[in-house]
């Protein structure tokens, strides 16, 4: 953790809407007129796409079957652990990008599915923003979550979850059911012992609950909408926290515990508005402070 440079990560697996979130926070950066520096999980994979495909089939020549984008095999986790510390103590860092589409390869002159050079950080930040798998992985040799200042989980519940993968894979890479399946299945083992851990460590969490029928999500048509669902946000540490006026703003809300509060879904956007700006005023006056 940092005072004066501080790291804000949004953590949360593929397909769970952590880039909704991510959009959230650039219009609080905007309104707030806060310079950030954002880091996409992504490019701290160890393999591009071609040698992530040739990784794979090497795993499952080796009767490996656990091998997947969540475990620390195909990741870079000290070099993104070294990138949080390192701009904690400095507000500097390295980073590079993968470039997923030919819309955002074209201007690098280089092929979807790769990374750009690695590069240093803008200069003159006021803080580290990353999304991703990853942001607050603790394993025997890493420890990601204790660098970072803010940490967000968001967490659809699993069936959910799986309807947004199965649905995003099949319209935008032209996936099949069953070669979404046998990734989910593969996926299991990382999912379990290294993205379900980091919900423990978060400073807060956002799980979309859906009340529709999601019974069997390998055959839903539809991605239940926020309005057909109820968000539940859960504080690991609910002291300082308005729970009075978060009610009164979120209608139609409740606690169900001391530290968690259920609101409709619709109003996801807005919570973490109210929830976040606060928080995000508080670390930057800890930040001048610190200065």
């Amino acid at each position: 953790m940092s005072d004066k440079h501080p790291v804000v990560a949004i953590t949360g697996s593929s397909g769970a809407g952590t880039t909704s979130v991510m959009r959230t926070f650039e219009q609080i950066f905007r309104r707030e007129q806060l310079t950030a520096a954002f880091i996409e999980g992504d490019s701290f994979h160890r393999f591009d796409r071609m040698g992530m495909k040739e990784e794979m089939a090497k795993a499952f020549t080796d009767h490996n079957h656990t091998f997947s984008h969540f475990g620390p095999e195909a990741n870079l986790f000290e070099e993104l652990e070294d990138l949080f510390r390192t701009y904690g103590e400095s507000g500097h860092g390295r980073v590079r990008k993968y470039l997923h589409d030919e819309a955002e390869a074209a201007p690098y002159g280089q092929e979807p599915g790769t990374f750009t050079p690695w590069e240093d950080l803008p200069a003159e930040t006021d803080l580290l923003f990353y999304e991703g798998l990853h942001g607050a992985v603790v394993t025997e040799k890493v420890d990601i979550a204790r660098h970072a200042d803010l940490l967000i989980g968001v967490v659809p519940v699993i069936n959910l979850e799986w309807t947004q993968k199965l649905h995003r894979d099949k319209s935008k890479r032209g996936y099949s059911t069953e070669a979404i399946t046998e990734t989910i299945l593969r996926r299991m083992h990382d999912y379990v012992n290294y993205m379900c851990p980091q919900f423990s460590k978060t400073h807060v969490n956002f799980q979309r609950v859906p009340v529709v029928d999601t019974s069997n999500p390998f055959i839903a048509r539809t991605i239940p909408s926020q309005d057909e669902s109820m968000l539940v946000i859960r504080f690991a540490n609910p002291r300082g926290i308005d729970f009075p006026y978060l009610l009164s703003m979120l209608h139609d809300s409740f606690m169900s515990r001391p530290n968690t509060i259920v609101c409709p879904g619709g109003k996801m956007d807005l919570a973490m508005q109210l929830i976040f700006t606060p928080m995000l005023w508080r670390l930057i006056e800890r930040r001048d402070r610190a200065r």
